[in-house]
């Protein structure tokens, strides 16, 4: 991935594109990590295949360092996701080994800590307008805890003692903040503004060219949010896998369960305080979830439970597997040559 720096101030698309894909490779190799040590993921609720072709903003509960590899392994299956998300993920992982590939991916490292998160958001706000929207992503992951449950569990039964707000068990209670900037910034009521600037200031054009005005007009089109994804993580007996479960396969094999449930994004009242109220119920609720599921093996439901066991390509990882040796071997050659040249 770093060759390919070469052409990206020259062919922009074609680097993309080609990046895109080597960036679900490579997270396809984690996926196959959880997959080969037993850890099974099964799906309920409603079908993230709704959302496909929209931009939609997953939100997420966090309870370990298994959570990304577990969705990563989630999503691989399915076409079009992988190589189309951004993570908002801390700042810490960008001195890991995948944190090179995230950078490389334009994804975004948020600060923590009180002092840095009004410039953390700032630079959010930045990094959606540079990269988010220019690039096409349609996905984009958030995990508005802030933090680990078992790190975070105690300061959120502190804030709601404060807040009168229920102390929730299974979950804590989330952040607002970078949900605000991504919605403030590319929430549906900012479609509807640039449609209507549009509309007023092309009014001439439509009398006149009605062509040029339709070109103008699908330039909106997809640039904002219509879906918020909410995902919730179950792991077996509540004790959460870690990422050295997955790398090196610790723990006996057993299933994960994650939950989607689709809203439009519209459902989103624009207003600060409303958007933090929507965000608190939705993990309300998400505590309500878990603590039945763990009570009966099974999310609630409107409709009849189907669970839905997430399938691998084995002939995807042996071929991802050879492409790779295969290049690591013609990085070696060129190696050896360019130190046989000067040496």
């Amino acid at each position: 991935m770093m060759g390919l720096r070469l052409i990206r101030p020259y062919f922009p698309s074609i680097y993309w594109k080609i990046e895109g894909h080597m960036y679900h490779w490579l997270l396809a190799m984690v996926s196959m990590w959880s997959w080969t040590a037993g850890y099974d993921i099964i799906e309920s609720g409603d079908e993230p295949s709704t959302c496909m072709g929209s931009r939609t903003l997953v939100l997420a509960n966090h309870q370990s360092t298994a959570d990304v590899p577990m969705l990563m392994t989630a999503w691989n299956p399915r076409r079009g996701v992988l190589c189309n998300l951004m993570w908002i993920m801390d700042r810490v992982f960008k001195f890991t080994n995948f944190g090179i590939v995230s950078v490389l991916h334009e994804d975004f490292f948020i600060q923590a800590g009180k002092t840095k998160r009004e410039q953390s958001l700032e630079e959010l706000r930045a990094h959606i307008h540079k990269f988010y929207v220019p690039l096409g992503r349609q996905f984009i992951v958030l995990f508005p805890e802030g933090g680990f449950l078992h790190k975070r569990r105690e300061i959120s039964h502190r804030f709601a003692e404060k807040n009168n707000l229920p102390k929730l068990e299974y979950v804590s209670l989330p952040r607002a903040g970078a949900m605000k900037v991504i919605m403030d910034e590319v929430g549906p009521q900012m479609c509807d503004a640039a449609s209507s600037s549009k509309a007023e200031n092309n009014k001439g054009i439509e009398n006149n060219n009605r062509k040029t005005h339709k070109m103008l007009l699908e330039t909106t089109v997809g640039e904002c949010i219509d879906w918020i994804l909410d995902v919730t993580i179950a792991y077996p007996d509540r004790i959460p896998l870690h990422l050295t479960d997955i790398v090196c396969g610790f723990r006996k094999p057993c299933n994960t369960h994650i939950h989607y449930r689709l809203y439009p994004s519209t459902e989103v009242p624009t207003d600060a305080e409303g958007m933090t109220q929507w965000l608190y119920d939705r993990f309300i609720e998400k505590d309500k979830m878990l603590e039945e599921f763990y009570r009966t093996g099974q999310f609630p439901s409107n409709v009849p439970y189907v669970k839905r066991r997430v399938r691998q390509d084995n002939l995807q990882y042996m071929i991802l597997h050879l492409f790779f040796l295969a290049s690591t071997y013609i990085q070696y050659r060129m190696l050896c040559y360019l130190v046989c040249w000067f040496f």
